[in-house]
């Protein structure tokens, strides 16, 4: 069963986005994707908030994100946290993969 988790990174004057910046500049987000069991690691900008940027973090299974938890990243990533002086609001989702063919129907490909 994967999990996704939505983090929201809230900052005053654009912190937000250049926060998300420097994770990709520095190369964390790259590694980050490489690591064992993640499926998604991507950044947006929520139009009616463009002081908050939403993280979008999908991983196989509640052990994968641990081991990404453990990892001398999220230290870094914590550095940077504070550095741009953001607040966080976090949602957590499991999709067990199975009954998603309804959704083919709204789709357009």
């Amino acid at each position: 069963m994967s999990l996704t988790v939505n983090l929201y990174y809230t900052g005053q004057n654009g912190a937000a986005r250049k926060f998300a910046e420097e994770m990709v500049s520095s190369g964390i987000v790259a590694r980050i994707q490489s690591e064992p069991g993640n499926l998604k690691y991507d950044y947006f900008v929520p139009l009616a908030d463009p002081e908050t940027v939403l993280l979008i973090d999908s991983w196989e299974d509640q052990s994968a994100l641990d081991l990404h938890h453990a990892s001398e990243m999220m230290q870094e990533l914590a550095a940077l946290r504070e550095k741009y002086d953001l607040h966080l609001r976090v949602e957590r989702y499991r999709d067990d993969f199975k009954n998603n063919d309804h959704d083919e129907r709204y789709l357009r490909r």
